[in-house]
This record gives structure tokens, sequence and C-alpha cells, in this order.
């Protein structure tokens, strides 16, 4: 896996970075309630939380620690991640708007007493140092709750500053 670094000070472009880690920016996820994916507000967008799905149907779904392992948990964070740039790209036209990563809260449906939640979103922290280059690097917050929507092990919401 090659990580893309920065080119005199600007990141190089984040779509085709996804594409060198092997992925694709999927269609964007349609909001599952009454709620809009992104809003834009001044030079920042707010991103609402994205579940681990693909294909309309969670990929990881259950108890961290329990059904889903802390591997797995991660991978999760990484696909939640995936999905929230999908939106992004749809509310901005291109990645290359994106600025910086400003904040990741990640949510984490871990059994009782779960204390990993950091190293699970991990995964959405590094994925996103990977597409960004230095422009990734963000504040965060790794909470363990006990549900989340539609069953899934992991949700992230993200706040990028943007051009």
């Amino acid at each position: 896996m090659k990580v893309i670094g920065l080119v005199i000070g600007k990141f190089m472009n984040p779509e085709k970075n996804i594409q060198e880690l092997g992925l694709t920016l999927p269609q964007p996820p349609a909001a599952a309630g009454a709620y809009v994916p992104a809003v834009r507000t001044g030079n920042l967008l707010y991103l609402a939380g994205t579940l681990p799905m693909r294909d309309g149907k969670i990929v990881y779904g259950g108890k961290v620690g329990q059904e889903i392992n802390l591997v797995q948990a991660a991978e999760a964070a990484q696909l939640c991640t995936l999905n929230a740039l999908a939106n992004a790209k749809a509310a901005l036209g291109s990645l290359d708007a994106v600025v910086r990563v400003v904040m990741v809260n990640g949510f984490v449906n871990g059994i009782d007493g779960f204390s990993d939640s950091p190293k699970v979103l991990n995964g959405a922290s590094e994925f996103l140092l990977k597409v960004f280059g230095d422009a990734g690097k963000h504040a965060r917050a790794a909470v363990s709750v006990n549900g989340l929507p539609l069953g899934a092990a992991v949700e992230v919401q993200i706040v990028l500053e943007v051009r």
C-alpha cells in the first residue's frame, strides 16, 4: 500500500489517493432519517454520521468485543469514513475542495466496559492521513455506546474545512 505524500504544502489529489489504496468512492449513502448528509456553513462542511454500509446494507454489525473484533471494527471505521467522503464529494463536486480535516467523532457499539474505542477510530484517522496527507490530521473523539442505528458496529461523523 503506497502512502501519498505532500507536494509543496498541498496534498495531492485525494480521489486518486483513494484509488491507489485499492478503494473506490461509493455512491453517497442516502440519509436514513429526517436530516441531510452534509451541511455547509462558511468554510466548514459538516458530514452526518455514516455507517459501515456497502450497497445499502450494514457490513459490520453487532457489538465490538463480541460479534466484531478490534481489527474488523477498525475496518468498519474506515468504511464509514469512505462513505462520509462520498457524501463530501457529492456536496462539493470534488474532494480537491477539502482544505483539511478538522474533527472526527466516532461512536463504537461496544460491549459493557469497552475501552478500546480509540483503537477502533484509528481505522478512520489513519485512512484520512493516507487520503489527505498532513491535511488529514484532526481532532477526535472516540466514544463507546450501547447501540447504534441499524445495529452498526461503528458510526463516524466528520467536519471538514473547505474552499
